[in-house]
Formats: C-alpha cells, structure tokens, sequence
C-alpha cells in the first residue's frame, strides 16, 4: 500500500493541550584538551508531540482512536495543531501580510515558498511551512498587500505562492498566516488500559513531525 498524507486536522481540542516542540540532532565531541566540537547532524529541526497529555475524557479518547484507525496507525501523514508556535505573528496577534518576508523578486521567478523564520543576529533559522491554515495566508509585494485571488494563489496544501506576474526584480515579498504542522503517529499500536485511565493515568501516544 502507498503512503501518503491526509489533508485533516487532529482533533483540535485534544492537540491544543497536547505536549511536545522541536527536537534536534547535535553530536559533541571532547578533544584531547578538553574543548568540544558541536556538529549538526539535522540541518532542520524535527517535532515530537505526544497527544497522550491532551486526552482528558472518554469522549476524547473515542476520538483520537477513531482517527488513529483511520490512518492506519503510521501510514497516513495528517495536520497538527501546535499550541504555542502556529501563526506568522506572536501569539495572540492578527497575522498581517508583512510579518514574514519570504523572499526577493528578481522579475522572473512567479512561485515562493512560505516560511518563518525563527531568531536574528546570530543564527536566524528559516523553517519551510508548508501546511498554511485555508484562508488564512496575506501576501504584500514591497509592503503592499495583494489579496488572494487577485494576481495571487496560495496552494494550502504545499504552501506555494504563486503569482500571475513575476514581482519586479527587488522587491521585498512578504506574508503572513496561520499554520499546521506536518505530522504522523510515531506507533502502530495504542495501548490503553481502561482502567487505568478512569483512575487518571495518562496514555502515550507520540506523533511525529514529517516531510509531507
């Protein structure tokens, strides 16, 4: 059977109070004078999540097995919502067309990738997202918004904008959105022990981020 990725979203309210955040890879080697090496192994960092910590109720429990069966366990990528980094914007704001810029025109290229990007000075981090929320994505060409549909597209499901006519060579092109992160179970089996959960006992259930 062929993998694939299924455009839904987990039950929210249960991912809302989910737990998890990016993880990465560093090895450290110690020389002979006591100094360290650091090597990035990733050159991206990659998300765990467990929505085990969001299950409160049966009701809720019900559903994140429903949806499990449904993906076949860890077959079937799907939509996560994370709590605390899911805008273009701090949280709590409206995102606006300008808060991330996402690239230069040059006058020919008429497709960007949307991204966010993460620190400053030293080392900012430019991550590709590619699961924007429908609806929710703003687009701006030299600080002017450009509304979809009028020149501009966004494909929801890469993330791709594209325009009809190429931004003039400079031009500071800008977005902003909501967003979901790429997931997948990180099992294929959910162990649950109805007992143990009326009596208050968490399950696990890890989900993974993937490349969709």
């Amino acid at each position: 059977m062929t993998t694939g990725f299924h455009e839904i979203l987990f039950p929210i309210s249960v991912a809302l109070q989910g737990s998890g955040g990016p993880e990465r890879k560093t090895d450290i080697v110690v020389t002979g004078s006591g100094r360290e090496e650091r090597i990035a192994r990733w050159a991206n960092s990659l998300r765990r999540y467990d929505a085990g910590t969001g299950v409160k109720t049966l009701p809720a429990l019900q559903s994140v097995i429903a949806f499990f069966e449904e993906r076949r366990g860890r077959l079937y990528g799907f939509r996560w919502r994370d709590r605390v980094d899911w805008q273009s914007c701090s949280l709590g704001a409206t995102p606006s067309p300008t808060d991330q810029i996402i690239a230069t025109g040059d006058g020919t290229t008429t497709q960007f990738q949307l991204i966010k990007l993460y620190g400053g000075a030293f080392a900012p981090y430019s991550r590709v997202i590619a699961k924007p929320v429908t609806g929710s994505v703003r687009i701006a060409v030299a600080g002017q918004e450009i509304l979809i549909g009028q020149g501009v597209s966004v494909d929801n499901t890469t993330g791709l904008v594209s325009f009809t006519t190429a931004p003039a060579s400079g031009a500071t092109i800008s977005a902003g959105f909501s967003f979901d992160v790429p997931v997948r179970f990180d099992t294929d089996s959910l162990l649950i022990d109805y007992s143990a959960f009326i009596a208050g006992e968490i399950p696990k259930i890890p989900i993974v981020e993937i490349i969709p």
